[in-house]
């Protein structure tokens, strides 16, 4: 626990250091900072390589303190996210093609699946599934990987929503991997969170610096290995054991349900409408909260509120079977959907109405 808070405490200072600097240098330069746009909520130019802060602390606080024994186990799982890292950098910099960043995020993902031994064998009894030939389980990981470290990019739209999303999730997997006995990849994990903690105080409402694509698909990457860990770590834990959840694929789903469900929501959207998924808009779940009225600190705390309860009914069901717990996870899921929709046409008509009164109250007159 010492060697934890130690982590903790040195990436959250190296950073805290390091991110007044980023902002300042971009300042200065003008061209690294992030315009603000039809499709972007921010008003005024922002530097947006705050990314690079969280990483240097991870980074430098990861090598402090993992023991030398577990460097040749995770030295795979440091150089896939150096790769995110400098894709991510880069893009910030001077804009990539996506297929470019694709491409990247590719051969990390299958450096993490055949090099660290990091992979989904099966489905786990989803679908009646339980074994993969190991080519398909591969595919199947490195897919997985690639989703979701994009749908966490995917949230980053306002001020505190990717860092307090990250945060939680974070709490969560590294308490787990500890109380497990997972210690080395709970000291990763824990020094990723000194990291969030320390740039949150410069993203919080009004947001000094952004992420940037450095941080959040570096935090997609890190969450996307993690799922994977758990949900087949899990999966093998010997029983009987307090820590494990029958439900791994569910839970696992739990912890990643914001940028998960709002990525398939978007999508279904974009379709509804005959539109390419891939189409940029602003029918994120942070950008229909908003229009509800919420402002950014508002509607991060209110999103990252609904992650803790997907945790907490994950924990409460942790005896439940993934054929159980998933149809509920959904159904809920689909709810909570139609509920913030409606509320938005409910505010959308009441605006209309009070404006037709409005304009032909002027007309009279």
């Amino acid at each position: 626990m010492t060697v934890i808070l130690a982590a903790i405490a040195t990436s959250f200072i190296i950073t805290f250091l390091v991110i007044p600097v980023i902002i300042k240098y971009s300042q200065r330069k003008g061209k690294l900072m992030d315009t603000p746009g039809r499709r972007k909520i921010h008003k005024r130019l922002t530097p947006s390589l705050g990314g690079i802060g969280i990483f240097v602390g991870f980074f430098i606080a990861s090598l402090i303190w993992m023991p030398l024994e577990a460097f040749s186990q995770y030295k795979f799982i440091m150089a896939a996210l150096s790769i995110i890292f400098l894709v991510g950098a880069r893009d910030d910099i001077l804009p990539l093609k996506p297929l470019y960043k694709l491409i990247g995020q590719v051969v990390a993902a299958g450096m993490i699946t055949m090099l660290s031994g990091i992979q989904l064998e099966s489905f786990y009894g989803i679908f009646g599934i339980y074994e993969l030939h190991e080519p398909l389980s591969y595919l199947l990981t490195v897919f997985t990987i690639i989703v979701i470290t994009n749908s966490f990019n995917l949230i980053d739209g306002l001020d505190g929503l990717a860092g307090t999303i990250a945060s939680i999730c974070l709490i969560f997997y590294g308490s787990w991997f500890f109380l497990v006995g997972e210690t080395f990849m709970a000291i990763m994990i824990f020094s990723m969170l000194g990291a969030v903690f320390a740039f949150l105080n410069f993203n919080w409402e009004p947001s000094k610096i952004f992420m940037g694509d450095t941080g959040a698909l570096v935090l997609g990457f890190l969450f996307a290995l993690l799922t994977v860990k758990f949900i087949d770590f899990n999966y093998h834990l010997a029983r009987p054991n307090s820590f494990h959840f029958e439900a791994t694929v569910t839970t696992g789903i739990c912890v990643m349900i914001i940028p998960l469900f709002d990525t398939l929501r978007i999508f279904i959207l974009r379709l509804t409408k005959k539109q390419s998924p891939f189409t940029p808009d602003k029918n994120h779940m942070h950008h229909a909260l908003m229009r509800l009225g919420l402002r950014h600190s508002q509607t991060a705390i209110t999103l990252g509120i609904i992650n803790l309860i997907y945790i907490g009914i994950a924990i409460l069901g942790k005896g439940t079977s993934d054929f159980i717990l998933l149809p509920v996870i959904l159904v809920v899921s689909v709810l909570f959907s139609l509920a913030l929709d409606y509320m938005i046409i409910r505010k959308l008509t009441k605006g209309a109405s009070q404006y037709s009164k409005s304009k032909a109250k002027k007309t009279t007159v």
